[in-house]
């Protein structure tokens, strides 16, 4: 089961806005209820009338789901997350629904499968390959270890999106022979950067000339502006686009599976 909100303004499932309706109280709670509805989308049912299903298998937990929906007629802010088993409908799923901001791809289950508490067996987030603005890193010029990412907006100011997942050795190399120091002018002067999505704690960086251009594997989970909850994976420099290339803060853009 799941807790989401959808954001009236930007059209899209927020994070953000979830984190707010629940720390919000009183006079606050009620005005953001209006632009920030929040669901309960249940995909699953573990137990029933105080008897445990997790050694049912999934066919038989969504039967008793669907029946639960069907027979105290829920509607509205309830939802009963779609299913499928037509091969055909899940890939135009995965290659539609993740667009829409929020939707970070479609659980994969075996029908005759068991639920097992803390064990990840189940197959979900998708991923897509685009770029993004090299602006700053965590180590040193020559030795990265992480690489903070930007993409300018409809201004021409540098935006955050997001962090790249800690460099191999050789992929650390690579982009060390192509960083340079930030010019005094520099972007995101006095800027402080989480070590995750949500994360209080900042690391510790090194701003760069904001000139390469990172391709990276992301998944599809973003927020306002395209920022992205989960670390990106880099796949290799793109000596062949400019920054005026990669694609614009907040803009769509266009992906690849990956």
């Amino acid at each position: 089961m799941n807790w989401s909100v959808w954001d009236t303004a930007a059209s899209g499932l927020s994070f953000e806005g979830l984190q707010c309706r629940t720390a919000a109280r009183g006079r606050a709670a009620r005005e953001l209820a209006g632009s920030l509805p929040a669901f309960f989308i249940a995909f699953d049912v573990l137990q029933e009338n105080g008897v445990e299903l997790l050694r049912h298998p999934y066919r038989q937990r969504r039967l008793r789901l669907e029946a639960l929906f069907t027979g105290h007629r829920l509607k509205s802010s309830w939802t009963l997350c779609p299913m499928t088993t037509d091969l055909i409908t899940a890939q135009k799923w995965l290659d539609t629904w993740t667009d829409v901001p929020g939707l970070e791809g479609i659980v994969v289950k075996a029908m005759n499968q068991l639920y097992q508490p803390g064990y990840r067996s189940w197959h979900k987030r998708r991923r897509d390959t685009t770029e993004a603005i090299i602006g700053a890193i965590t180590g040193t010029l020559l030795r990265p270890q992480l690489l903070l990412l930007g993409r300018h907006d409809t201004h021409d100011r540098l935006r955050p999106i997001g962090r790249t997942a800690p460099l191999r050795p050789e992929a650390a190399h690579l982009v060390g022979e192509n960083l340079s120091a930030a010019d005094p002018d520099r972007p995101w002067t006095g800027m402080r950067f989480a070590s995750a999505w949500g994360s209080r704690d900042v690391l510790e960086v090194t701003l760069v000339r904001p000139e390469p251009v990172a391709e990276i594997s992301a998944y599809t989970a973003v927020d306002h502006g395209g920022i992205y909850r989960h670390p990106g994976r880099f796949k290799r420099l793109r000596p062949d686009l400019t920054t005026r290339d990669v694609p614009r803060f907040g803009a769509n853009r266009d992906t690849i599976a990956g």
